[in-house]
Parts: C-alpha cells; sequence; structure tokens
C-alpha cells in the first residue's frame, strides 16, 4: 500500500447477502489501516452474510441501512463482487439511486469482479473504460462499455478491478484517488 493518509475519509462499502467476503474485507482493512472510516452499507438489517468462493463466509455487521445512508457523508463507494450480491443490489431501486448519486457528485466509486452489474442497472458504464471478472464482459459491452482484460483500470471517477487476486492495484488506486 502507498504510504496514504486516508484521515478524514470516509468510505462506503455497499453490499448485500453474498458479496465475496475478501473482496469487502480486504479493501475494508486497507483502507482503514491508511486512516478511513468505512462503513459497511446493506439493504439488510442488523448483519449480511458473505460468500466465500465457493460457500457461505462469515455474518458481518451492517453499520448503516441503506435505507438512512446518505451518499453526501461520503468520499467514496466500493461496490465488492460475488455472483448474489450485485445481482440482488441491481434489482434494488434505493441501491442504484445511492450509487448515482456518487456519480453525479463525481465521487470515487470503485467496483470490483461482478459489482459493475449495479452500473449497468443505473447507466453509469456508457462510453467508459472499464474492466470485471470475464464473466460479465459481454454484459458491460452491450450497456456501452469500452471493456478491457487489465488489472485495475481508472476512468475518471470510476474504479474497476477483475479478481480477488487483483485487491492490491484495486487498493492502492482507490488510496490515490481519494487520498
Amino acid at each position: 500500500m502507498p504510504e496514504q493518509s486516508l484521515k478524514g475519509k470516509n468510505i462506503a462499502f455497499l453490499v448485500e447477502n453474498g458479496f465475496e467476503e475478501e473482496e469487502l474485507t480486504r479493501p475494508r482493512k486497507a483502507m482503514a489501516e491508511m486512516g478511513a472510516t468505512t462503513h459497511i452499507v446493506s439493504p439488510q438489517k442488523g448483519k449480511v452474510k458473505a460468500w466465500n468462493h465457493t460457500n457461505w463466509g462469515g455474518e458481518y455487521q451492517v453499520d448503516v441501512s441503506l435505507d438512512e445512508a446518505d451518499p453526501d457523508r461520503y468520499d467514496a463507494l466500493v461496490l465488492p463482487g460475488g455472483v448474489i450480491n450485485p445481482d440482488k443490489l441491481r434489482r434494488n431501486k434505493t441501491a442504484v439511486e445511492f450509487t448515482g448519486k456518487f456519480f453525479a457528485d463525481n465521487k470515487v466509486v470503485a467496483a470490483i469482479c461482478h459489482g459493475p452489474q449495479l452500473l449497468i442497472e443505473g447507466d453509469f458504464v456508457k462510453g467508459r473504460r472499464i474492466t470485471s471478472f470475464p464473466s460479465i464482459r459481454k454484459d458491460l459491452k452491450n450497456a456501452g462499455a469500452n471493456w478491457e482484460d487489465r488489472e485495475v483500470i481508472t476512468d475518471g471517477n470510476l474504479i474497476t478491478s477483475r479478481k480477488p487476486d487483483d485487491i492490491p492495484a484495486f487498493n492502492n488506486r482507490i488510496a490515490e484517488l481519494i487520498g
């Protein structure tokens, strides 16, 4: 990680049951170690359950209910992947609107793996350079994105990465953009 201070920065991690565990835990830990305040934001109340590659993972305390979350309180939004998580979020109008506010305010939005599926629903990918887990490449292209197979891509305020192996580069880019 870069010698970056994120003291005073607030980062929302938007998740539903079924998010890929390390795509939340590793970026969240890295951002917190640099001084950022991180919140798990979810439509779920109480706890949200992770997916760990092929089985259910741990449960994590929701810090802020999506219904009560105010995008104005955050400097950045991180969208972990997993197959289940973004599919649930993209069908949630409040989640799409919450994400849209970050784009409207030109704040950092970082999505990894299948996370960009939520961005498709909000029409946030058209004309943008983007990467993702390869299985949603065609979905992103059909939504007007310029998809590339790269570890991490930054297009303006949007950061995207492909998979858990790319998390170090993903974390570095998030820190660079909001630091």
